[in-house]
């Protein structure tokens, strides 16, 4: 089985830029599944059923979401009504949405859950007991597992891994927008990554204007986020599962920088 993992969406240039790439890099690698974070995709913030239709019009089988889920006002009742949208699982009882899916890929189904970390973030409900709690209605249905894990600190992502090795096929890290070089498969068979990175602008603060983020650090003040101009990058990871049992045989990153002359007017 082999999955395609894009990095945080960020606003309309990460959405034209996958877009734009994935038909070529779908003919090079050939993957049975495509799945994006999301949580960006619309301006920068939050998802849309516009934004969403336009993930999955570029090819996108499954998003995934995190600590922007809810940004939008329209994302409540998107999420109740689209299983192919994730939030992440470790929510409290109650909100709208789904945490996991199980979705066609290869020979095998896979098993998609989004969770999202609380260190330096909201104080949502423990992503660690979530999973475990999980595990059991996973397995039942497949062997091959991949978890987004959302979260801002490198070892609360570890951690996570750790605790998981062996115990689900995949642990894709993202929220940092920054992808970093540790791609491994552990000792007993779980793929691993820190962090994806993003789909967005590249001469940017996490996908955002640097005189904006800079006006912010320098002043304290509030200020409106948006959109950086300029070439595009393409981040992702290709993840290759032995679809017996459910164990990463080869993750791959994958990048590509696109001229934004080349996806039309972006607003």
């Amino acid at each position: 089985m082999r999955i395609l993992f894009f990095g945080d969406v960020v606003a309309q240039a990460g959405r034209r830029a996958i877009a734009a790439v994935l038909p070529r890099w779908r003919e090079g690698v050939q993957p049975d599944i495509v799945i994006a974070n999301g949580e960006n995709a619309s301006h920068g913030m939050g998802i849309t059923p516009e934004t969403a239709a336009e993930l999955f019009a570029a090819g996108i089988h499954v998003i995934t979401l995190g600590n922007h889920t809810f940004r939008r006002k329209e994302a409540a009742a998107l999420l109740a009504a689209e299983p192919r949208i994730l939030r992440p699982a470790n929510y409290p009882p109650g909100v709208p949405g789904y945490g996991y899916g199980v979705f066609p890929a290869g020979e095998r189904p896979l098993a998609v859950v989004s969770l999202q970390g609380r260190i330096f973030m909201d104080p949502i409900d423990d992503p660690f007991r979530c999973i475990l709690e999980l595990l059991p209605l996973l397995r039942k249905q497949t062997p091959c597992i991949l978890l987004d894990i959302h979260a801002e600190a490198t070892s609360e992502k570890a951690a996570l891994a750790w605790m998981l090795d062996g115990q689900v096929s995949a642990i894709i890290g993202t929220h940092t927008h920054v992808p970093t070089a540790d791609a491994r498969i552990l000792p007993a068979g779980t793929g691993f990554i820190t962090d994806v990175g993003m789909c967005g602008p590249r001469d940017s603060i996490l996908g955002v204007r640097v005189d904006i983020v800079l006006e912010r650090f320098r002043t304290w003040m509030p200020v409106r986020f948006e959109p950086a101009v300029g070439p595009v990058i393409v981040s992702a990871v290709l993840v290759e599962i032995a679809e017996t049992s459910g164990q990463t045989v080869a993750m791959t990153r994958m990048e590509e920088i696109v001229d934004p002359a080349t996806l039309g007017h972006l607003a």
